[in-house]
């Protein structure tokens, strides 16, 4: 009879030739990133990114790093679970999430918006708090709107919605909304007035913690030349 034979364990060790996979978020921030990008060397065109292709993973110029393009929401998610080593997100996604197993270096100030709470026009910042603790709010940030609204002795009843915030007091779905801001004019549009700021919001660099202690000369050269192409733009 054979003895039987044990499979060979499977290593946990990363590969430390295979390419550092950069995630970044389709849309505005992307955008807003192309200079950025083009200065890093990784891209001749920063704001072509992806065009002409429906591939969500492409190489850039240099071979030891690739490029997935993600939703904003989930470039933290990617990187917080070792799908990417590094990503760029807004400062919301990070206060949202707050993963643990995220390291953000770097401040790109770009994308720059604020997380506001915004109301009817015709009402007052404290009009809904004043008559009762209790308030009923749409966002698709339910962990920084509970923790504001608790600081203040409130209890935030979350609709959770992904977009359209702005009708949700129209519709009496609630009575006010927490979303990111730019201009304010979508605001305006749909009858509703920004009442309080919550927190400003630029765009950051993020790192997987353990791949930074596991491929820690490739991660920080490459968070070097981020560093190195903001400063570019500065001088």
């Amino acid at each position: 009879m054979n003895a039987a034979i044990d499979p060979a364990p499977i290593s946990s060790a990363p590969d430390q030739d295979a390419p550092l996979i950069l995630a970044l978020p389709k849309g505005r921030i992307l955008k807003a990133l192309g200079p950025v990008l083009e200065r890093t060397g990784l891209f001749r065109d920063g704001s072509a990114i992806g065009e002409g292709t429906r591939s969500l993973r492409f190489p850039t110029l240099d071979p030891q790093v690739d490029v997935v393009r993600v939703r904003s929401f989930d470039v933290a998610t990617f990187v917080a679970h070792g799908g990417a080593q590094i990503g760029v997100c807004g400062a919301d996604v990070l206060m949202e999430f707050d993963y643990p197993d995220i390291y953000a270096p770097l401040d790109l100030g770009i994308g720059g918006c604020r997380i506001s709470i915004a109301r009817p026009v015709g009402t007052g910042a404290h009009d809904n708090q004043a008559a009762s603790s209790h308030l009923r709010v749409a966002t698709k940030y339910p962990t920084i709107t509970r923790r504001h609204f608790a600081a203040k002795g409130v209890n935030a009843e979350i609709v959770h919605l992904h977009g359209a915030m702005e009708l949700a007091p129209t519709l009496d779905m609630a009575s006010v909304i927490v979303d990111l801001v730019d201009t304010g004019s979508t605001l305006k549009a749909n009858g509703l007035h920004e009442t309080d700021v919550i927190a400003h919001v630029t765009s950051r660099l993020i790192v997987n913690r353990v791949a930074l202690k596991t491929r820690p000369d490739a991660i920080r050269a490459l968070i070097e030349r981020f560093r190195d192409a903001l400063q570019e733009n500065v001088a």
